[in-house]
């Protein structure tokens, strides 16, 4: 009788770990009303790209801008960014990003012995950087699990400001993982790469991104977000940075925030320093 009665309870705590299995990645998890997944998840304003998903037929704009603290002489001082996200089917959203460099404030200058004070020139590219596009796809078949694995591929393109130059096409890859802590908060992680170009010299010019964020309330409508993140590159090493900053979501589909941060762009032509920055997001339809 021991026998039957052993190979009765190994099969019972076998079965047990294989149904919370199934509740944790079969296709009826009950979690599409938490605020963690009913509320827009922006992909900006950090560095760290969320697995969110949109829904197909949902859009979605990000805009925000950025004000460097410590530019350097005849140097931008501002930087914007714009957003676009549809979704798609099969799990998958398209997106557009283009990048906006603000022309040196007048004012700027710089002092010369014998000569005196003289303005600054300008340095580096201005207007419209080259548009960046791309896709990102959700590995598993449900939006509303608490964890979630999703890939990203990008394109930046050639098109642009002639004041952008030496511009090539840059592809750029991140792997996206997430996973939801109590009802209302996220942890989220990237790892990811770009380069200039495609062939074999430019892979020891790329530049390597990694990423950690954790976003959660701090009331009903409230909320904060913090990252730690890094770059690599041959040349330069590891130059590692730090984002933080608040958000006021009055509705579901509705996010202001503003940020402060201090470190590299993870982005090409993306100042690098401190700088102080706000934006709003809106998701359409609901």
């Amino acid at each position: 009788m021991r026998i039957p009665t052993l190979l009765t309870a190994a099969g019972f705590l076998l079965a047990g770990p294989a149904r919370t299995l199934a509740q944790t990645v079969g296709p009826n998890v009950d979690n599409a009303d938490t605020p963690f997944i009913r509320n827009i998840r922006p992909d900006r304003p950090g560095q760290t790209v969320t697995t969110n998903i949109l829904r197909p037929g949902q859009v979605q704009l990000e805009v925000g801008s950025q004000r460097q603290l410590n530019p350097a002489a005849g140097t931008s001082k501002a930087f914007s960014r714009g957003l676009l996200r549809v979704g798609f089917w099969g799990l998958m959203e398209l997106r557009v990003e283009q990048d906006y460099r603000h022309a040196p404030e007048a004012g700027n200058s710089t002092f010369i012995p014998e000569v005196g004070t003289v303005p600054a020139p300008a340095v580096g590219p201005f207007g419209f950087a080259p548009l960046t596009v791309g896709a990102k796809m959700l590995a598993s078949s449900n939006q509303d699990n608490r964890s979630q694995v999703a890939v990203l591929a990008e394109m930046t393109l050639r098109n642009g400001d002639a004041s952008y130059t030496g511009k090539v096409y840059e592809p750029a890859a991140r792997l996206l993982i997430s996973q939801q802590l109590g009802q209302r908060f996220g942890l989220e992680a990237n790892l990811g790469f770009r380069q200039r170009g495609f062939k074999a010299a430019d892979t020891s010019r790329g530049q390597y991104v990694g990423t950690l964020a954790l976003n959660g309330p701090l009331g009903e409508h409230f909320g904060f977000f913090a990252e730690t993140y890094t770059t690599w590159q041959r040349t330069t090493g590891w130059k590692p940075g730090l984002t933080s900053g608040l958000y006021w979501r009055p509705l579901a589909n509705l996010r202001l925030d503003i940020t402060a941060g201090n470190g590299p762009g993870t982005a090409s032509y993306a100042p690098t320093g401190s700088y102080l920055g706000a934006g709003v997001s809106v998701r359409l339809p609901r």
